[in-house]
């Protein structure tokens, strides 16, 4: 009997291997439960048809023959010339499983990876069974564009299966076009006016902080810039979208925790999107849960606090999410504006965060732009009260350049989000024929790194690239900068982020003279950055401020 047995177990892999690859689970457990269950009803068949007792050793050799057989046949087909994708080259590891992805999440070096496969394979590389990274830049409208393509099973990890609502980041189609109508009434310029007295006061703040660093210092204050950023944005986001609720910068710290679990939870949420269909079934599990129930709970209670504050004066991100205005036949519910005020917070914190402190290292390792930008910001603003005016952020031509070149090579967001080829058929993308159910990369960092878009030297922080008449000599290609991503689905918060930046970088920049606190240390610190979607900074920006 065993030899049948084995035999058997054999065609059950390669059966189990047919019948998944025709229809792709979406969950695991269910599809675990299968497996498990399927060597056992075999074995059990055969020794009801022999009359055989089953043995411990046949039950073992049953699953082990079985999901061998599986495994092997799932390798050899997507490693074969038959696979749709075979054209595309890639490392091995990535064409056989994208487990391979899950260690660069958790290092925090997907971006540099993949940027090395692509000098080492090319515009397109195969990062996964069913997986491609384009560095071309006509992929971004291709991908992006007016009849791109649509977010895919990715942002499933980004859901919680156990809520009936979604933010926006996750909708798509016609749900996503509703919902970012709203966002984009909140995003207006007449809108970003409203927001500016409250960066106002929150920048005031941050300095008033810094400068009791510096007198503490006796005239020379210590300060991790990094971190002051974050307290920074996450306090004026809470202000946007809940009219309160973070004090950070008061508080000198995350008394509450939720930094910690934001920024752990982005880690965790990265990881596992590389392999979303066993998302559902880890959401089974409370230590997965927890951070994510806790957060809620949190953007919860901001919510019930802000619903029960009613109209304010002062029109915040709230009174636009929640169509206060009545411009909807049908008006967002609460747990919706809760979902986009978190994402809100998490989104539009994080990232300015990270450009800014960025930027400052960026000034540091390079003196001679750094004394450019003060030279500009003077000149500007003679009077340091006036940095609040973002009436005259158009003739701050040099720093939006620096801040352009920050974001060219330092994206906050370094590896992007995918779309995915629909079903039916497949499309070219970029002069390449794509199969459906593609997921497909355009990742910021390795776009803006490529000499076939910048050039020369992509690699080096140059800022008068971008500042070169279209005669001179160079390659400085706008249509594949895309640090807010691109077309309908882009970066909904673009025009606030700015207007953050080039306000608090000219308020320090007017107000301190800055250098490393150690240079050698300093010099180091933007190794340090980690891609975890957005990106994370791992180590302190140490900084000593000086009033100038």
């Amino acid at each position: 009997m065993l030899s049948d047995l084995l035999l058997a177990a054999v065609f059950l892999g390669l059966a189990n291997h047919a019948y998944f690859h025709r229809f792709e689970p979406k969950s695991a457990h269910r599809p675990f439960v299968a497996l498990a269950v399927q060597p056992m009803a075999l074995l059990f068949i055969l020794s009801r048809a022999n009359d055989i007792p089953i043995r411990v050793f046949d039950v073992l050799a049953a699953t082990t023959v079985f999901l061998a057989s599986l495994s092997g046949s799932i390798v050899v087909y997507r490693l074969s010339p038959w696979h749709p994708l075979a054209h595309i080259p890639g490392p091995v590891l990535a064409r056989i499983s994208k487990w391979w992805a899950v260690p660069l999440l958790l290092s925090g070096n997907q971006a540099r990876v993949v940027k090395a496969l692509h000098d080492q394979y090319g515009d397109f590389v195969r990062t996964g069974p069913n997986e491609v990274s384009i560095i071309h830049a006509d992929a971004v409208k291709g991908v992006f564009g007016t009849g791109g393509f649509q977010k895919g099973q990715y942002y499933e990890s980004r859901t919680d299966p156990t809520l009936p609502t979604r933010s926006l980041l996750t909708l798509r189609g016609d749900a996503h076009a509703a919902r970012r109508r709203i966002w984009n009434r909140g995003m207006s310029s007449e809108s970003l006016k409203e927001y500016e007295s409250t960066l106002a006061t929150r920048l005031g703040q941050l300095l008033a902080r810094l400068d009791g660093f510096v007198e503490e210092g006796e005239g020379a204050g210590l300060v991790d810039v990094a971190a002051w950023f974050s307290f920074l944005m996450f306090d004026f986001m809470g202000d946007m979208a809940f009219g309160g609720g973070f004090e950070m910068m008061r508080d000198g710290g995350d008394k509450d925790g939720l930094w910690t679990i934001i920024k752990s939870g982005a880690r965790n949420i990265a990881t596992i999107s590389q392999v979303p269909w066993i998302v559902s079934t880890l959401h089974f599990l409370p230590a997965v849960t927890q951070n994510t129930k806790r957060l809620r709970n949190f953007g919860a209670a901001c919510a019930r606090k802000r619903y029960a504050a009613g109209p304010k004066e002062d029109k915040d991100l709230w009174y636009h999410l929640m169509d206060e205005e009545g411009h909807e036949k049908v008006k967002p519910t609460v747990p919706e504006v809760v979902a986009d005020g978190v994402l809100a917070i998490i989104a539009g914190s994080d990232t300015s965060a990270v450009a800014l402190s960025a930027f400052i290292w960026c000034m540091l390792a390079n003196p001679a732009v750094y004394k450019r930008v003060q030279l500009e910001v003077d000149a500007v603003y003679p009077d340091a009260d006036a940095v609040f005016d973002s009436d005259k952020h158009l003739e701050l031509v040099f720093l939006t350049a620096c801040l352009n070149e920050t974001l060219r090579l330092y994206p906050p967001v370094p590896s992007g989000g995918p779309r995915q080829i629909p079903s039916g058929a497949a499309r070219v993308v970029a002069g390449t024929l794509i199969p459906e159910h593609t997921q497909i990369y355009v990742p910021p960092y390795s776009v803006h790194r490529s000499p076939t878009h910048f050039f020369p030297a992509p690699e080096t922080f140059n800022p008068d690239r971008w500042l070169r008449a279209k005669t001179e000599a160079g390659i400085c290609n706008q249509a594949a900068f895309i640090p807010f991503s691109y077309g309908a689905a882009n970066c909904v918060g673009k025009a606030l982020a700015w207007r953050e930046m080039l306000m608090v970088a000219s308020a320090l920049v007017k107000r301190y003279e800055m250098r490393f606190a150690d240079e050698k240390e300093g010099k180091r610190w933007i190794d340090t950055l980690e891609d975890a979607f957005v990106t994370n900074v791992r180590g302190q920006l140490m900084v000593e401020l000086r009033r100038r």
